[in-house]
């Protein structure tokens, strides 16, 4: 069992205390008029579980309280929670007194509170009481982020608002807020207990490995050798040729890598040679020719496999159609092969064998047809394996010239950065600048082939992210989700007919996607804000808060295990159910008091519900569960009226 509420404390400026208590296990409810602080207990137990926001309004709470307090109890254990209002101007206030008691004691003295702790760390001793495990991490979709449950997470299914408890378009506490509704499609299977918490580990390793592989792929990326006469290497070479540091190599013959390296070495220890007019185009210009040819040539290579690629195509097609034709003639053995050494049976019918003084001329026809038909399909499968080859071929000189591109590219590219570096200089500071990028281009291959290797880790992680997927593979989790839900469904399903809700004799579920109940009807699914009346709208929500909680109460799941309802009169229920009025909405409101107590009698005391109403009910469940009556006509309201005062010093 995890905590209920046994009282709500505020203090003044004065250290005077006003304690609201609470049974726990049971009913619970304060009834009165507007603005006497009735709405206040939602916002106190909201703000003293942890609220990033100070979310108390009414002047009377915002001018005159200063401490506003919480005491939960658990089984034996007893806790009593503080946190005082902001200061001046400040938003909110992020520093707690937390105190463990022993059951059954009062709330301290104003000079016994010491506000010392963080507001993070009142957030995970609160989570601790509750029963919540700190070290499980929930994955959250379409994020690479995990999320811990907290006492925070819990009170999506504990509070429900005056705008929340009757509202068609969202179903759970705080589900208007954008960063709450993916927590909540996380949190709901978790507090269902339908998450493994060592699933959720591996689902969070599996995404470490997926990010690890692709590292390892950029590394080897980055660490692969330059390949044979690399543009850089080449380009390099260029530069110093040009420079002249080194003589033109010879026309018509591929240098090695390794001779490239080698006259590049030589290149670094030559003096530059005086300047000779150049004997043909500058450098530059034939790489610019050389990429204007290789794309001219990559542009016809496409079309060419394009063009195969519509022949194969289209010779597939033609030989269905010539093998649909070929069975039309041939369908049931109605033209039977005859040998060429027996006897010509033209007189026969190629239909029933029969003599036909007619049959000779067609039976002739139609097996001529056939030959041919048979010619055609023998020479274009001869075809076939020549068409997919020349395919294949064609496919592998475009990767070849895409490669050339790229080398003619990085060769562009290194010239030209080299030209614009020397283009203002005399030629022997050129050579010196050309000789300089030589040597960085020598001293970076001279590390990279003294560097440790890297291991190549890719084959490894592939393993395990295989192992990890396949035992992630398995739906044990779905399975378990869709189980429970059912069992969620049926008890939401009971109390729709105890409320007669509309859809109540058709199949009701709660999806933990779209975070709302739907209706499934012979029309199609109806969801909750198609279904029409606030009396619908508040029926349901509380029916699932209701059957939720017996659901957390039957598994011990740690969900805080209380339910507050702000004003569920307000739905569709005149004035009348006010001050014991009679009538329908009278009778119908009656009826949600008896199933909210149907279901606490059937928890045995493990379940709390605290109702904030107008409504003053003299029959049964309503009038043993008031707590109090806040009226203007006794003077009574959360803060008392002595502490309201406007004196000069406010």
């Amino acid at each position: 069992m995890t905590f209920q509420i046994s009282a709500i404390s505020v203090y003044n400026k004065d250290g005077e205390i006003r304690t609201v208590p609470f049974q726990t296990g049971t009913l619970n409810i304060i009834t009165g008029d507007s603005r006497r602080g009735k709405s206040a207990i939602l916002t106190i137990v909201d703000y003293c579980l942890g609220s990033d926001d100070f979310v108390i309004r009414g002047a009377a709470l915002r001018n005159f309280v200063h401490v506003f307090a919480l005491t939960v109890v658990k089984d034996d254990e007893q806790l009593f929670v503080a946190r005082p209002a902001p200061a001046g101007k400040a938003a909110t206030n992020t520093t707690f007194c937390i105190i463990s008691q022993a059951h059954g004691s009062p709330p301290p003295t104003y000079t016994e509170l010491t506000f010392s702790m963080p507001l993070d760390i009142a957030k995970k001793v609160l989570s601790r009481f509750t029963g919540i495990d700190p070290s499980v991490q929930l994955p959250v979709a379409r994020s690479v982020r995990q999320l811990s449950p907290s006492v925070r997470h819990g009170l999506f299914f504990c509070l429900q608002e005056q705008n929340e408890v009757a509202n068609h378009d969202l179903l759970f506490h705080g589900q208007t807020e954008d960063y709450h509704r993916p927590a909540l499609r996380a949190m709901l299977p978790y507090f269902l207990g339908a998450v493994d918490p060592e699933r959720a580990q591996r689902e969070h390793q599996l995404k470490l490995l997926r990010r690890q592989l692709a590292e390892a792929q950029e590394r080897l990326e980055a660490a692969r050798p330059f390949q044979h006469a690399s543009g850089t290497a080449a380009a390099l070479l260029g530069e110093a040729i040009e420079a002249n540091l080194l003589d033109p190599a010879p026309a018509g013959r591929l240098m090695s890598h390794d001779e490239i390296l080698a006259r590049l070495r030589l290149a670094t220890e030559a003096t530059a040679a005086d300047p000779v007019p150049p004997a043909a185009e500058d450098p530059l210009s034939a790489l610019a020719a050389t990429r204007r040819d290789l794309r001219q040539a990559y542009a016809q290579t496409r079309v060419r496999i394009s063009n195969l690629k519509t022949i194969a195509r289209e010779k597939d097609d033609f030989l269905g159609q010539v093998h649909e034709q070929r069975a039309r003639l041939a369908t049931l053995g109605l033209l039977p092969h005859v040998h060429p050494e027996m006897p010509p049976q033209d007189g026969l019918c190629p239909v029933c064998g029969s003599q036909a003084p007619d049959a000779g001329q067609a039976t002739q026809i139609m097996r001529q047809d056939l030959q041919r038909l048979n010619a055609e399909i023998a020479t274009i499968g001869e075809a076939t394996p020549d068409v997919n080859a020349r395919i294949a071929e064609e496919e592998e000189a475009l990767a070849d010239l895409r490669s050339a591109l790229a080398r003619n590219q990085e060769e562009i590219e290194v010239l030209s950065a080299g030209q614009r570096a020397a283009s203002q200089d005399d030629p022997q500071h050129r050579a010196a600048v050309v000789q300089g990028r030589i040597s960085l281009f020598l001293d970076s291959m001279a590390r990279h082939s003294q560097a440790p290797p890297v291991a190549d880790r890719r084959e490894e992680l592939t393993t395990q992210i295989a192992e990890l997927e396949e035992q992630l593979g398995d739906t044990v989790q779905d399975d378990l989700l869709s189980s429970y839900l059912s069992l969620v469904n049926q008890k939401i399903q009971v109390k729709a007919t105890a409320l007669e809700l509309e859809h109540h004799d058709e199949p009701i579920r709660l999806d933990p996607q779209a975070l709302t109940l739907i209706a499934d009807t012979r029309r199609g699914p109806v969801k909750m804000s198609e279904m029409g009346s606030g009396q619908n709208y508040l029926g349901y929500h509380i029916a699932t808060m209701l059957s939720l909680h017996e659901w957390f109460t039957e598994i011990r799941s740690p969900v805080p295990r209380f339910l507050i309802l702000d004003q569920p009169s307000q739905a569709g229920f005149p004035d009348e159910t006010r001050n014991g009025g009679f009538g329908s909405a009278r009778a119908t409101l009656l009826n949600l008091y008896k199933t909210i107590q149907a279901s606490l009698q059937e928890l045995h005391g493990d379940f709390q519900v605290i109702v904030l109403e107008h409504a003053d009910l003299d029959d049964e469940p309503f009038r043993s569960a008031v707590r109090a009556r806040w009226r203007r006509s006794n003077g009574e309201a959360l803060v008392p009226e002595h502490w309201i005062t406007y004196d000069a010093d406010q």
